[in-house]
């Protein structure tokens, strides 16, 4: 077993937690990181730029001159992407598709290997629990400002039951919140510093507690 410092609601050390080899020891892969990571952020796109074509335009459809005898270039109408306000022929269009497939255990492992390797760089920081002796803000803020990341990029992670903490921390500038349960490695990349409390890392064992730290 892993174990790691263990704070408590007011920001203070108050012993160590283990934690399991199969979610916090994974040997890294950048290689399944990347991948996993481009896909979930090009899940995440939207195609916003949209150019229209020639049936898109507004304008009559009519033949603006006979085809022969005029001594003029021969035109179908006026929508022509050759003309004057006709229509974009290879323009980005709202049709587009971003979308890129991962399987189920890619996303699993993926986010097993982004636990590890933020727990390796001592960028996680465990809390006995989400339990304030006030509801407010600055409850919050000062529990992190003792484990070190006030100011910092910090995803926090909470289980489901402890959700009625989550609006203290809504209001805190670089803090992004998540439950543990819909955690992803696209999450872990995008912020530098990860605060789970103890019910979240049970859950996580729980979760992975018959996979193998090398599958």
């Amino acid at each position: 077993m892993i174990k790691a410092p263990l704070y408590n609601a007011n920001g203070e050390r108050k012993g160590e937690i283990e934690l399991s080899e199969a979610v916090f020891g994974v040997p890294g892969n950048d290689t399944l990181l990347h991948q996993v990571y481009v896909a979930v952020a090009s899940n995440l796109r939207s195609a916003i730029a949209h150019t229209k074509d020639r049936s898109e335009r507004a304008g009559t459809g009519k033949k603006p001159w006979r085809q022969k005898g005029t001594g003029r270039a021969r035109i179908g109408q006026v929508r022509a992407p050759h003309w004057r306000k006709g229509g974009i022929v290879f323009g980005p269009t709202k049709d587009r598709n971003f979308s890129k497939e991962t399987n189920r255990k890619m996303r699993q492992k993926a986010l097993r290997i982004a636990l590890s390797e933020k727990l390796r760089a001592d960028r996680i920081r465990f809390v006995d629990e989400f339990s304030f002796a006030e509801a407010k803000t600055k409850s919050f803020s000062k529990m992190l400002s003792g484990i070190g990341v006030e100011g910092r990029r910090t995803l926090v992670g909470f289980a489901r039951e402890e959700r009625g903490s989550e609006r203290l921390s809504r209001n805190i500038d670089r803090i992004e919140n998540v439950l543990s349960e819909n955690m992803s490695a696209y999450d872990l990349l995008q912020n530098e510093y990860v605060v789970l409390s103890r019910k979240s890392v049970e859950l996580f064992s729980e979760r992975f507690k018959e996979t193998s730290a090398k599958n």
